[in-house]
Formats: C-alpha cells, structure tokens, sequence
C-alpha cells in the first residue's frame, strides 16, 4: 500500500515540475538560443547529480554501462534538444499536450520491442491519441503556436525517445538506484553538452544581461526539471510499470496550460481543445488495465 500511494505522489510532483518546465525554457529562450539552453540545462543536471551522488558510480556494472548510455541518449540528450528547438517556434501548452502522446509511445515501443502485452482497448487508445495529434497540430492559430507545424513533430520525436527510454530502464537497470542511474547518465553527458555549448557560440555571450537572466531560469530547470526529476522518475518507474511512469504527462499539459494563460498569454482555439481531449482520452484508454 505504502509504494502504491508513494507512485502517485511521485506521478503529481513530476507532473506539476514538468509541467512549469515548458514556461522555465520559453524564459530561458529570451537570452540564448535553443541549442544553449539545451546544453546549459544537461550542464547544470550534471553538476548537481553529480555532487550529490558521485560516489554511486563504482556501483555500476561495467556491463550496464552500454545501458546507462543508451539511456542518457534517448531520455535526455535528444529529447533536450528537440524540445529546445520546438519552443523557439510553438507555445509551451501545445508542446506539453503533444508531450503527451509519450504513454503511447511507451506502449509501442514496449509491445514491438520489449514483449509487452496489449488489449484491444490500448489499440484504440493509440489510434485516437494520434487523431488528437493531428487536430491539435493542424488546426492552430496565434503567431507562435504550430504556424510552423512541422516544428511539433520534434516533440513526436522527443516523445517517442522517452517511450524507448522508459522501457530500457525497466527492463535493464531496475536492479540500480534511481540516483545511481541518473548520475551515470549525466557524467555521460556532461563533456559532449559542453563541446556542443562550446561550438554553439554560449561563451562568446555570456557577459550579456539577458543571458545573465537566462542563466537563472535554466540552472532551476536544470537542477530541478532534470536533475531531481529524472530521480524521481527512475524511482517512478521502479515501482510501477513503465505506461504508468509515462502517464505523467496527462499532468503536465494542465500544469502548463494554466501557467501559460496566467503568464505567457496563451490561449487554445476550441478545435485544440478538442484535439487536447482526445490526446487524454486515447492515453487512458492505452494505459487501463483489464
């Protein structure tokens, strides 16, 4: 009962964390551009994991390794990136309801790859998640929402990469601490995310005022939104199954959707709306259980 009540408590916090995440890296955007923030917010991860766990490295397995990194790959060094560069072009509500599709994603990849089992119901819930993505997607308004539409198949991407990564880690490294794996990813991470900072013209910049602002708002969505997140999240999907882990994001576009509205000035036209509705009611369906 206890690990039962402490997954949904894990399920809230992360949602609400990442949920204010898409408004943290649109202020971020204001000083550097979207190939900095990402790799400033792996650099700022990577610190914090690994003072606070450093000394959990030895414990890895030389043989996990080669999961470690695959991981580190597909959980947050594309998936940075490719939401960086979406939100240069699409508001933080569109991005969190298309992040959504992640459960989905999940469940593909699980069911192609990893020998997951699947029910009639989780089908249509694949099927009618991707109808939502495409009302959601093409019917959009506002100059900075999908007017370039295609910006949002980085999010599809990103999603699709979080679906492989959530399955990698339930299948190979469940047996490791989530601090452990979160700290072995970032020491990974952390040399080519600041050769990419390097040749993307960050120290060049740095003395600005606006980068200075910047800074702030990405050093807390690197330490929190990253850092402590992904944890936590390893630690979420220890004890739950990876559909479940990535239904966090049914919690993320409402997050970001009222912050959006009260300090971004966004809005959704009424067939995003819809579009949004069907997203959710296509991942529950694929993550109900018989």
């Amino acid at each position: 009962m206890e690990n039962n009540n402490t997954k949904w408590y894990l399920l809230g916090f992360l949602g609400c964390v990442w949920g204010s995440s898409f408004i943290l890296m649109q202020l971020g955007l204001k000083g550097v551009n979207s190939i900095q923030m990402g790799s400033l917010r792996i650099l700022f991860a990577a610190l914090f994991l690994i003072i606070v766990g450093f000394r959990y490295i030895p414990k890895i397995p030389v043989y996990k390794w080669k999961y470690i990194a695959i991981t580190a790959l597909f959980g947050t060094f594309l998936p940075v990136y490719l939401f960086a560069l979406a939100l240069s072009k699409i508001d933080g509500s569109v991005s969190s309801i298309l992040n959504s599709l992640t459960p989905l994603s999940t469940l593909i990849v699980g069911i192609l790859f990893f020998g997951m089992g699947v029910q009639r119901r989780q089908v249509f819930g694949v099927i009618l998640g991707f109808l939502g993505c495409v009302l959601l997607v093409l019917f959009s308004d506002g100059e900075n929402t999908t007017e370039n539409y295609y910006y949002a198949f980085l999010i599809l991407l990103a999603s699709l990469f979080y679906g492989i990564n959530v399955n990698l880690i339930k299948k190979y490294l469940s047996d490791l601490k989530p601090l452990t794996i979160s700290t072995g990813n970032f020491v990974i991470l952390f040399v080519p995310a600041l050769i990419v900072l390097y040749f993307a013209g960050f120290f060049e910049i740095v003395g600005e005022e606006k980068v200075q602002t910047s800074l702030g708002y990405i050093a807390i969505l690197g330490i929190i939104g990253t850092g402590l997140s992904n944890i936590l999240f390893f630690k979420l999907i220890q004890l739950s199954s990876p559909v479940f882990a990535a239904s966090v994001t049914y919690i993320i576009p409402v997050v970001a959707i009222l912050l959006g509205y009260f300090f971004m000035n966004e809005s959704l036209n009424l067939i995003q709306a819809i579009g949004a509705f069907v997203i959710l009611l296509g991942v529950y369906f694929s993550s109900r259980k018989q």
